[in-house]
């Protein structure tokens, strides 16, 4: 896989699909934990007529470098990422902290983002009693157990168990990089500034989602000039509890159709 040296990492990317394929290049940033495997319905399916572009975050899947301390560092990853790769403009799709990542882009070169997409994402960190809990024992117990406990909560009830066991056996990001990015998200704050935000965008959430919660994205939406909605019956894992679903949600705005 190629590979980038931005500020003493190497970040790991796919770079697929037609150079002069339909449309502007396609940026997939995936969120906290994963890697950019999330992402592999999505993008098995618009490479085969567009450019798409995607990532593993510093410190995350086979990309090296220690966690970054803030959305605004990991943003400057990707926009190094996309000025090496000579993409000057593009549509952003980030899932959950790639969300917070695809807004602090666009806040700060709206001229280069022509559509933006939300997935399972927020304008600034949600706190209930369940996430105050779950990162007062990630302190006090195996990092593991509590990679174990966080993995559960973001499939909805019913997803299948043995899928979900997957996903925490494959669960290999250091525990430096889950916590100094924890804080990084905790900082994360763009609620009184979405009012400038003018790029079209789409916002699709998952109804059970109990990490960011549904209503959260719903009072950030409030806010944007220009966004359309769509909630899915999901959880916070949108592109792998639903991914032909969310492709097509995806597809859909990305065509300008809605």
């Amino acid at each position: 896989m190629p590979q980038l040296e931005v500020d003493g990492a190497s970040l790991t990317y796919d770079d697929e699909g037609p150079r002069d394929g339909q449309g502007v290049p396609l940026a997939f940033v995936h969120g906290w934990t994963a890697n950019r495997h999330r992402w592999d319905h999505q993008v098995a399916h618009f490479a085969e007529a567009r450019r798409v572009v995607r990532l593993d975050l510093r410190g995350h899947g086979e990309s090296s470098g220690a966690g970054a301390g803030s959305i605004d560092a990991l943003a400057k990853d990707v926009l190094a990422l996309l000025e090496h790769l000579e993409i000057e403009r593009f549509v952003i799709i980030g899932h959950s902290m790639g969300g917070m990542i695809a807004q602090t882009i666009t806040l700060a070169h709206p001229e280069r983002v022509e559509r933006m997409v939300l997935v399972n994402s927020i304008g600034k960190m949600a706190y209930n009693r369940g996430r105050v809990w779950l990162m007062a024992a990630s302190r006090l117990v195996p990092f593991k157990l509590f990679v174990a406990a966080n993995t559960r909560r973001a499939f909805a009830p019913g997803y299948p168990r043995d899928e979900v066991r997957g996903h925490i056996r494959a669960a290999d990001t250091p525990r430096e990089v889950v916590m100094t990015l924890y804080g990084a998200m905790r900082a994360f704050d763009v609620l009184d500034r979405v009012t400038e935000i003018r790029t079209p965008t789409l916002m699709v959430h998952g109804y059970h989602d109990i990490q960011l919660p549904l209503a959260e994205m719903l009072r950030m939406a409030k806010a944007y000039p220009d966004a359309v909605i769509r909630v899915l019956d999901a959880g916070h894992q949108l592109p792998v509890e639903k991914p032909a679903e969310l492709t097509g949600a995806l597809a859909h705005f990305i065509t300008g159709r809605g």
